[in-house]
């Protein structure tokens, strides 16, 4: 079965960001990200209870997602913007994946009822 090639890039994206999401760490990050605004790893390192080793890496698997944009600033400081674009295109494919079910069950249904 060959995909629309749309939907296989929004089924890439989807499962980028499902892997992303994964993580409680990650979630931490992005939650961080979206309550207090644009921070660098050392920033999220002190709100945090996770290293800024580590920080960094899941900075860089949510770059990697699109899930947040790296912004470069004064002195090498390189702060992390939430970027949301991805997720939405997750959203979308679980609705459609959603409407597929729906239509296959609803299928089911009126052929067992016959």
């Amino acid at each position: 079965m060959t995909q629309d090639p749309s939907r296989a890039d929004m089924e890439a994206v989807a499962e980028q960001v499902f892997v992303a999401l994964a993580d409680p760490s990650r979630r931490s990050i992005l939650a961080a990200l979206a309550s207090g605004g644009p921070a660098t790893a050392t920033d999220l390192a002190n709100r945090l209870p996770i290293t800024r080793q580590a920080i960094a890496k899941h900075l860089t698997l949510l770059t990697d997602a699109g899930l947040v944009t790296p912004e470069h600033g004064e002195r090498r400081r390189v702060r992390f913007r939430l970027h949301s674009a991805p997720m939405q295109v997750a959203q979308q494919f679980l609705a459609a994946m959603a409407r597929d079910w729906d239509s296959r069950l609803d299928a089911l249904k009126d052929h067992l009822e016959r």
